[in-house]
């Protein structure tokens, strides 16, 4: 019986005392994380967002978008065409990574049939000012711009049908 009542007393317990298991706690930054999209008329929220989004994941590309990067090293070739030096120092090959780093995630962060209007662009700030000014601005300036567009497309429709 002794045997027996041990064992009755061990599952007693057993259902008294809840199982604690030791957690480990991570603070590790979320690299995959879905970064804001732009949409159309939401310039504004857009903006907000990425700006958030970035400085989140690396103050420093965030800076680069605003500052825009440190002058790159530059000579003249004889036609004097102005050529850009690869970076040889440790500080450069880090401004080029943090460069690359902004313009891709401009890049992605907008339509699709928009990305060949900024993709030609070196510079994440040139990126950053073209895309406000492209889908940016407040409803008087985007009215103007319609009827901009729509005074064009009727001279191209009269100049087509002469």
């Amino acid at each position: 019986e002794s045997d027996d009542a041990s064992v009755h007393n061990e599952a007693k317990n057993a259902q008294q005392q809840p199982n604690i298991q030791p957690q480990i706690i991570t603070t590790a930054l979320n690299n995959n994380a879905k970064f804001p999209y732009l949409k159309k008329d939401e310039y504004e929220v857009w903006a907000m967002k990425m700006e958030y989004y970035i400085t989140n994941n690396d103050m420093n590309i965030w800076k680069v978008i605003q500052n825009g990067n440190n002058m790159k090293r530059t000579v003249r070739d004889r036609d004097e065409m102005v050529i850009i030096l690869p970076p040889t120092t440790a500080d450069e090959h880090i401004d080029v990574q943090r460069e690359s780093k902004a313009r891709t995630t401009l890049l992605q962060s907008i339509p699709d049939d928009h990305v060949a209007d900024f993709y030609y662009m070196d510079d994440a700030r040139d990126i950053w000012n073209a895309v406000k000014a492209r889908f940016g601005g407040n409803v008087e300036s985007k009215r103007m711009r319609m009827s901009m567009l729509k005074q064009e497309f009727l001279e191209f429709r009269i100049g087509e049908a002469k």
